[in-house]
C-alpha cells in the first residue's frame, strides 16, 4: 500500500492590486478577510483634480474644434493658408487626445476587483497619498482553490490527469473528493518527488488557502 502524502491548498490566483495613478485614497471598502465579488469597487481615490483637468480639456477641445470649423469654411473660400489649416487640425487632434487621457485617468480613480475572492492583507490606508505602482491590497481567489501535492516520483507510472482521490483536510476534519488537473514535467533529483496539482470537487466555503 502506498503511503499518504501531505497536500496544501493554494489559491488559483493571487495578486497584489496597485495604484495606477498618483492620488489620495478616499475610501477602502474592504479589510483583511473580507470577501468580494468580481467587479466590486475596492479602493476609491479622491479625483477632483482629474475631473477638473477633464473639464478644462473639454473646453479647450471645443475651442479647437470651432477654430478648425472656421478654417475649413475659409479654406473653401481660399482665405486661409495650408499651414494655418494644418495647425488648427493638429490642435483639434491634440485636444481629443487630452480628453481621452483625462477620461482614462478618471477610470483609474476606482480599483475594481479583477475576480471574486478574499482580502489577505491591506497595504494602504484611507487618506494616504499613493504613487503609481504602490501596493494597496493583497487578494486571492479563494473560490477556486487548488491542491498542491509532492508525490514520490515512482507514482508517475500510474498517475494521470482526471484521476480522482480523497483528501483529508486537518483543519476541517473532513474528507473531500479531488481530481488531478496537472502533472509536473520534472522530478526533483534530491527528494525524488513530482509536483502534482488537483482540484477539489464542488464549492466548500470552510476551506481556506494554506490548509493542509
Amino acid at each position: 500500500e502506498e503511503p499518504d502524502v501531505r497536500v496544501l491548498l493554494v489559491p488559483l490566483v493571487e495578486t497584489v492590486l496597485s495604484s495606477e495613478i498618483p492620488a489620495r485614497i478616499e475610501r477602502i471598502r474592504v479589510d483583511i478577510g473580507d470577501r468580494f465579488k468580481s467587479g466590486r469597487d475596492l479602493v476609491i481615490f479622491d479625483c477632483e483634480m482629474y475631473k477638473a483637468q477633464l473639464k478644462k480639456a473639454k473646453v479647450e477641445l471645443t475651442e479647437a474644434r470651432k477654430i478648425f470649423e472656421i478654417n475649413k469654411r475659409l479654406d473653401a473660400l481660399q482665405s486661409v493658408s495650408e499651414l494655418e489649416m494644418a495647425a488648427s487640425a493638429a490642435k483639434m487632434e491634440m485636444g481629443k487626445a487630452e480628453v481621452s487621457l483625462r477620461k482614462t485617468q478618471i477610470k483609474k480613480c476606482t480599483v475594481k476587483a479583477p475576480f471574486s475572492g478574499r482580502v489577505v492583507r491591506r497595504k494602504a490606508n484611507p487618506f494616504e497619498y499613493v504613487s503609481p505602482g504602490q501596493p494597496l491590497l493583497e487578494v486571492i481567489d479563494d473560490v477556486h482553490l487548488r491542491v498542491q501535492i509532492l508525490v514520490p516520483s515512482r507514482w508517475s507510472k500510474w498517475m494521470k490527469k482526471k484521476l480522482r482521490f480523497k483528501v483529508h483536510i486537518d483543519e476541517t476534519g473532513k474528507d473531500y473528493t479531488a481530481r488531478i488537473t496537472a502533472l509536473g514535467a520534472r522530478v526533483d533529483p534530491v527528494s525524488q518527488t513530482l509536483e502534482v496539482r488537483a482540484k477539489i470537487d464542488g464549492k466548500h466555503r470552510e476551506l481556506l488557502a494554506g490548509m493542509s
